[in-house]
C-alpha cells in the first residue's frame, strides 16, 4: 500500500481516461450529489473574492461544483488546484475550459505533502476523495492548516463505512469483488482499482478522523455521513488567533 501510495500519481495517470465514466457508474452516479452536498457544507460568504485551494483536484469535479455554487450565489473567487497526476488535470483542464471557468481555476502539479504556496494563503482548503492517498495524512492535514487563513474553513470529501450491518455487507462484497471487476476490465488496469478498494477499506472515517484534524490544529470539527456512510463530508476552522 505505502508503494501504491509513493506512486500514487501514475496510477492516476494510467486509469485517467476512464475515471469519471467509472466512478459517476460505480456509484450510480451519487457521487455527483455527494460533491454538491460537500459543497453546500462550506461556509462561503465573505467580504472581498475568495481564494481556494482543491488538494487533489484530479478532473477537477469538486472544483466545478465549487465554481458552479460560487458564481450562482454572485461571490468573487480564484480557485488553484494541485494534484500529482498530469493526466487526471489535463482532463481537468479540458473540462473547466468547456464550461469557460479557465479563468478562475488554476492547476498545478503539487504533492500535498509540501505545498509551494506561503502560509495563510487561502480562505478555504477542499480536499475531494483524496487524503485516504496520502502517504502521510499528519503531513498532509498540517500542510492544509498551514495555507489556510485564520478563520479559515476546511472541507474534506472521503469514503467511509457504513455502520450498519446489512449496509455494511452489501458495502464489503461491493468494494471487495464488484467495483474492482469492473474497474478492471473497463479501465484495463488490473491494479488500480484492487488499490481503491483497499485504499477505502484500510482508512480512518469519522470520529478516528477528527481526531487526526484535532491533532492538526483545527477547531470547530463536524463530519456528517452521505448514503448509509459511504461517504462523509467532514468541515473544520482555523482559529482567528492562529
Amino acid at each position: 500500500m505505502t508503494d501504491q501510495k509513493q506512486n500514487i500519481g501514475s496510477l492516476f495517470d494510467r486509469i485517467a481516461g476512464k475515471y469519471d465514466s467509472l466512478n459517476h457508474l460505480l456509484s450510480l452516479n451519487i457521487d455527483k450529489w455527494w460533491r454538491r452536498k460537500a459543497v453546500n457544507a462550506i461556509d462561503m460568504k465573505r467580504v472581498g473574492a475568495l481564494q481556494c485551494l482543491d488538494v487533489a483536484i484530479g478532473t477537477a469535479d469538486l472544483a466545478i461544483e465549487m465554481a458552479r455554487q460560487l458564481e450562482k450565489q454572485g461571490v468573487q473567487y480564484g480557485i488553484t488546484g494541485i494534484d500529482l497526476s498530469d493526466e487526471m488535470m489535463r482532463i481537468g483542464k479540458e473540462k473547466v475550459c468547456k464550461r469557460g471557468l479557465q479563468d478562475r481555476i488554476a492547476f498545478m502539479k503539487a504533492s500535498a505533502l509540501e505545498m509551494p504556496f506561503e502560509d495563510e494563503r487561502f480562505d478555504v482548503v477542499t480536499c475531494s476523495y483524496g487524503v485516504r492517498n496520502f502517504s502521510h495524512l499528519d503531513q498532509g492535514l498540517m500542510e492544509m492548516y498551514r495555507v489556510l487563513r485564520p478563520g479559515g474553513q476546511l472541507m474534506v470529501l472521503e469514503f467511509s463505512y457504513p455502520k450498519n450491518r446489512v449496509i455494511a455487507w452489501f458495502y464489503d462484497l461491493y468494494f471487495s469483488d464488484i467495483m474492482p471487476t469492473v474497474g478492471r476490465l473497463l479501465s484495463k488496469d488490473k491494479t488500480a482499482y484492487t488499490y481503491f478498494n483497499r485504499s477505502v477499506k484500510n482508512f480512518i472515517w469519522g470520529e478516528a478522523m477528527c481526531e487526526r484534524l484535532t491533532a492538526a490544529g483545527f477547531n470547530d470539527i463536524r463530519y456528517r455521513p452521505l448514503t448509509f456512510g459511504i461517504s462523509t463530508i467532514y468541515t473544520a476552522t482555523k482559529d482567528m488567533e492562529a
